[in-house]
């Protein structure tokens, strides 16, 4: 029996638009995974903190302000620093298409830009975030 994913869905920076963080939240909750979402203006390491404290299987940011490759990287890179690296990161929001395989190279799982469908969200998760033995 696996136990329930756990998400932990972040707003990062300065950007205060989240309703479209709301509503991935609310998919992944409806589709039975424990969701922990830390509202606007987080800081990498305060998203990277609650990821560990609440042992989070994943941690999915939503970026529109444009600071997604500065963002997307300190999450990285203190994930790894705090022997963490095996939380799988993925997020969405305006991200330009000559930035995907970049963030990708750094270790970002997964990206959703406008469009992405909830479902194939939902999917997505439900494949490639580890969830371990109960």
């Amino acid at each position: 029996m696996q136990a329930r994913i756990r998400v932990v869905v972040a707003k990062p920076g300065l950007d205060g638009h989240d309703r479209g963080a709301k509503v991935i939240a609310r998919a992944l909750r409806d589709a039975g995974m424990e969701v922990i979402y830390t509202g606007l203006h987080q800081t990498p390491e305060q998203i990277v903190e609650t990821a560990i404290q609440e042992d989070a299987d994943g941690i999915g940011l939503s970026v529109l302000s444009g600071a997604h490759m500065t963002l997307f990287r300190r999450v990285l890179e203190l994930l790894a620093e705090r022997d963490a690296a095996d939380i799988v990161v993925f997020g969405g929001g305006i991200i330009p298409e000559d930035d995907i395989a970049e963030l990708q190279s750094l270790g970002v799982a997964g990206l959703f830009t406008p469009g992405a469908s909830l479902e194939s969200i939902v999917e997505w998760v439900r494949a490639n975030v580890a969830t371990p033995v109960a």
